[in-house]
């Protein structure tokens, strides 16, 4: 199968093996897929895409019989961006966030043929790509980095009520905190520590929305010993006070 899938929001993990690729916000893959039972990780918990999935052994050998001057075939994508297992990733430009825009706001009385609409201009802006321009390099890691990260991450979550340094995580993982930060980042797309707080301030929302627990219990119980401090990070991250989070509870109802 040719797989085309753009991530939205998030972020997007493919299993290559030995290498991980990672799709950010904006980003495209075109590879190779079985076409079901394909196992999906999406390492921030969070993402929003869409996949265009194509067996060309079910396609026309041209797609000119639906357009005159549409002359792309999937068989030939396939080999162009996927030959020899290779991923084929493109990060965000403004010319494929046009594409793929429309492909999210389909109206349903004028759905089917709108999207083999979509799906042709995709196929002929994939035609005129070099596959040479890949950022599968810059998007991979190594299977170790990634099962580090993840390790790691593990680790954090469990140790939310704590304040854990670079150097400490560094320490308990036997790295040195340039390899921890940079595995960390290329998996997550974020800092260890801009992670950390914006699990906590996430975590502390869901407090704020479900327990009778009063701003400077959940402050403690997520490390900060002083409600000032909690509530600006939290409304750095969250966009509100703690105290406006929970009226909203009450709003909503």
């Amino acid at each position: 199968m040719l797989e085309i899938t753009h991530c939205r929001e998030g972020r997007f993990e493919y299993d290559a093996g030995d290498q991980f690729f990672y799709l950010a916000k904006g980003d495209m893959a075109v590879c190779k897929s079985a076409g079901s039972g394909t196992a999906v990780y999406c390492p921030t918990g969070h993402y929003h895409g869409v996949s265009v999935i194509v067996d060309p052994a079910l396609t026309p050998r041209c797609l000119s019989c639906f357009l005159a001057d549409v002359r792309v075939k999937p068989a030939a994508l396939l080999e162009k961006f996927c030959g020899e297992n290779r991923y084929f990733i493109m990060r965000s430009t403004a010319r494929l966030e046009h594409i793929f825009s429309e492909l999210y706001t389909v109206p349903d009385d004028i759905r089917k043929g709108y999207l083999k609409v979509k799906v042709l201009e995709l196929f002929l802006f994939l035609s005129s790509l070099d596959p040479a321009l890949s950022q599968s390099g810059q998007r991979s890691c190594r299977k170790s980095q990634v099962e580090l990260a993840k390790d790691v991450c593990r680790y954090i979550n469990d140790h939310m009520d704590r304040k854990v340094t670079i150097e400490q995580l560094a320490a308990q993982f036997y790295v040195s905190p340039a390899q921890l930060k940079k595995c960390f980042y290329s998996v997550y797309g974020e800092s260890i520590q801009a992670y950390i707080r914006a699990y906590k301030m996430r975590s502390a929302a869901h407090c704020l929305k479900t327990t009778d627990m009063s701003v400077a219990e959940i402050a403690s119980a997520f490390g900060y010993d002083n409600s000032s401090k909690f509530s600006r990070a939290f409304r750095e991250v969250m966009g509100v006070s703690p105290t406006e989070c929970r009226k909203s509870i009450f709003l909503e109802h």
